[in-house]
């Protein structure tokens, strides 16, 4: 733990901590889809059963977002990701251990139900140590975390899992691992008034009588749409439809998701400066429906604008979430806020 948090250094080391530790659950979350193609071609596994396996942990996670929100309410950040990426390291190296397609699926969705935990944790902590001004860029960065950790996994694992499908889980198994230690050596809960002194009006829940919080929810989740599609599908439609090599895909969505991150610090950077997070949602919404609607009239009569426009909806679907996760902290309060980023990243998968 840091012996003096509130100075700037240890602030951003703790940005640093927590995008690390999200970055190693999106890597075991999303890491799974660059198994396709191995699976595929390795397992002859249709794309069907495949798919379904690499959603495994997103549908693990779903189960428990809400239910860990309510642990940080009450533990506080530093136990939730030391104790949540040690589980999510241990389900990865029990599916890497498996052969059975079923079996590998039943420790991804456990795995999943484990990283769950730190998605909620890493936000909610960054949010805590940082004033309102430097918030959106202390959150933008830390957001970077999902493209980060995609780009990883698409860099690293579908080299790995030509070797096999255990082979490719053992590196989000070891990221997990070295998560588990940072969080434990790294993270320093924020600052905040306890529960006995707290007033009744601020252990209130947010939702009652209120609106905002629903309503970000449901911008989040339909923004949530094109993201999900493009990190699952975006490698094998390169492969299979454009016949890619395996390297040259996975290099592409390697720079696609770090044009995101670079792209999730400049909105967060943008949200600070005219003291707004969610009319830059509002921007991006825009910007992301156009994208989609030209990259499926592209595809549907083979232009050749088709990759460039993948790679445009991919970077911009992923630039929204550090916004809607920074709107949703100031708004809940700190008795609050691990539940309300819970039941929003629930509304997103």
């Amino acid at each position: 733990m840091l012996k003096n948090p509130t100075s700037t250094a240890a602030r951003w080391s703790i940005v640093v901590v927590s995008l690390v530790v999200t970055a190693s659950s999106f890597l075991f979350i999303n890491g799974v889809a660059f198994l396709i193609p191995a699976l595929q071609s390795n397992r002859e596994t249709p794309l069907t059963q495949a798919g379904l396996l690499a959603s495994m942990p997103s549908w693990g996670m779903v189960v428990t977002l809400v239910a860990w929100g309510y642990v940080l309410d009450r533990v506080g950040e530093r136990i939730v990701m030391t104790v949540g990426s040690a589980l999510t390291a241990a389900a990865a190296y029990a599916a890497a251990s498996m052969h059975s397609l079923v079996m590998i699926g039943v420790f991804l969705f456990l795995g999943g139900m484990a990283a769950a935990s730190c998605n909620s944790a890493g936000g909610r902590l960054v949010s805590g140590w940082f004033p309102p001004e430097q918030r959106g860029l202390a959150m933008g960065i830390r957001q970077t975390a999902q493209p980060l950790g995609i780009a990883l996994g698409a860099l690293v694992i579908p080299e790995l899992a030509e070797r096999g499908a255990q082979a490719g889980l053992l590196f989000p198994a070891i990221a997990c691992t070295a998560a588990a230690v940072a969080s434990l050596i790294g993270v320093t809960d924020p600052p905040r008034k306890n529960r006995q002194s707290a007033t009744g009006e601020e252990l209130a829940s947010p939702y009652r009588g209120s609106s905002v919080l629903w309503r970000i929810h449901a911008v989040s989740a339909l923004l949530m749409m094109p993201q999900t599609v493009t990190v699952t599908f975006m490698l094998v439609w390169l492969i299979n439809h454009h016949h890619w090599s395996v390297a040259a895909a996975g290099g592409l969505m390697t720079i696609s998701q770090l044009l995101g991150a670079v792209g999730r610090i400049a909105v967060g950077r943008w949200s600070d400066r005219i003291g707004s997070r969610m009319q830059p949602v509002a921007v991006i919404a825009v910007a992301a429906a156009m994208t989609l609607f030209l990259l499926a009239l592209s595809d549907h009569i083979d232009s050749r604008y088709d990759v460039p426009l993948m790679i445009a909806i991919s970077v911009i679907a992923t630039l929204d979430n550090g916004l809607e996760a920074t709107a949703i902290t100031e708004f809940a309060g700190p008795f609050w806020s691990g539940r309300a980023l819970g039941i929003q990243n629930t509304t997103q998968r």
